[in-house]
């Protein structure tokens, strides 16, 4: 029963681990940049229509999605937005369990920064 407890802590304590963080779009300035990378995961024909300045496209829905953050350092922060904020939350969590450290998801997404701006 003891081993049991400690087993369910040191999960509690993982996963609480590997969540992404978050913040609102409309906080997010070119100072967060400073070493590290902004991803819109939205569609290419969505990104051509405008996107937040240095933002790198990587589509949500292609198939080797994770595969293109290879060349992305896993110690590097990594910023996500999309339209609205469903496909940016998706691929925090996806990135958060490939071994990303600091994933943050940039809520309201490309909308509430249109909305504001």
């Amino acid at each position: 029963m003891k081993n049991i407890g400690y087993l369910l802590l040191l999960l509690i304590v993982q996963v609480s681990c590997t969540q992404s963080k978050s913040m609102s779009i409309n906080e997010f300035t070119a100072q967060d940049l400073e070493n590290a990378v902004l991803i819109d995961v939205r569609t290419p024909e969505e990104y051509a229509d405008g996107h937040l300045e240095n933002a790198i496209n990587i589509n949500w829905y292609d198939e080797d999605f994770i595969d293109q953050f290879k060349d992305i350092e896993k110690g590097k922060t990594v910023y996500v937005y999309c339209k609205k904020g469903g496909r940016s939350s998706s691929a925090a969590e996806l990135l958060n369990s490939s071994g990303y450290k600091d994933v943050v998801d940039l809520l309201g997404g490309y909308d509430a920064y249109l909305a504001k701006n």
